[in-house]
């Protein structure tokens, strides 16, 4: 794992304010049930000199507040939210 010197201000995935950032290149795990500081991690899958990585963007429960761009509940119109549709293969 390693922080990104190119960090954006806010996620790339859901345009949010993010606490912190990981970048990962193998071993990945990730379990937020009951989580007392982070709500969600956005997943963003990019190529850093040739190599996949995977960046981590840490968001607290403060920072997606329901009622937030990205933290959406679901509705029959719109079944998952940004996030989930690209985490299951869609399009941003």
């Amino acid at each position: 794992m390693r922080v990104p010197d190119d960090a954006p201000e806010l996620c790339p995935v859901c345009e949010t304010a993010y606490d912190s950032i990981s970048e990962h290149e193998a071993g990945i795990a990730v379990n937020l049930l009951d989580n007392e500081r982070y709500r969600r991690v956005c997943f963003e899958p990019l190529l850093v000199d040739g190599s996949p990585r995977l960046r981590f963007y840490h968001h607290t429960h403060e920072q997606v507040a329901v009622g937030k761009s990205g933290d959406r509940p679901p509705t029959a119109d719109s079944p998952t939210t940004g996030t989930e549709s690209v985490l299951n293969g869609g399009d941003v």
